[in-house]
């Protein structure tokens, strides 16, 4: 009877043991299990925004502004100051379209900035004077962007001979260097590749 006793209390105290220890690991399975997952994420959402600002410390850097005015004047310069000899989108199109003085490649003779197929962008990507978040959303919209896809608009932004242009502007009148984006243009491209590969998530205000 006390051998019968005893067995039974040692066996009890046996299951409650591996009860316990089963409970405490799954426990803590399940702790890893749900603090992995938001550390994914959040590291990817941090990694899409570094790879966004990036970007847009190019694209609303003078050198492309310029190109996308607000009002139809293009604009020239640091400074941004409208085109010299009353050039808008009107006339750029007629006998003094941007061709007639923009050539294929820069002229440091004249200091006349050129690269294949110069013009002002369209109408409706005017970007000047929008935060960067209206930008990308302009940007990434089909009715705004030539309905382009966003693979479409990332080959655009890092292939394209005049958006690469930004990197060897040549020389103003003056003989002056002109100003290069803030960020060097491999790591430009690596960052709008990132940002598109990463489901181009335009960051909320």
């Amino acid at each position: 009877m006390k051998k019968t006793l005893f067995l039974t209390i040692a066996i009890g105290i046996m299951l409650t043991s591996i009860s316990w220890v089963t409970a405490r690991y799954s426990a803590e399975e399940l702790s890893i299990e749900v603090m992995t997952e938001p550390k994914e994420v959040n590291s990817t959402q941090e990694e899409s925004e570094i790879a966004f600002n990036k970007m847009m410390d190019v694209l609303t850097h003078q050198r492309c502004i310029n190109c996308h005015p607000s009002d139809n004047v293009p604009k020239q310069g640091e400074d941004r100051h409208p085109h010299r000899f009353g050039i808008t989108r009107v006339n750029s199109m007629n006998a003094t379209n941007c061709n007639t003085c923009h050539q294929a490649s820069n002229n440091d003779y004249s200091g006349v900035p050129g690269a294949p197929e110069w013009s002002l962008a369209p109408e409706k990507m005017r970007w000047e004077g929008l935060s960067r978040i209206e930008i990308a959303q302009s940007m990434m919209n089909p009715e705004n962007n030539g309905n382009r896809t966003p693979e479409d608009v990332m080959h655009h932004l890092t292939e394209h001979e005049l958006v690469l242009w930004a990197w060897e502007p040549g020389v103003d009148a003056e003989g002056n260097p002109r100003e290069l984006p803030p960020v060097p243009v491999d790591e430009y491209i690596e960052a709008v590749k990132t940002w598109i590969e990463l489901g181009a998530v335009i960051p909320t205000e």
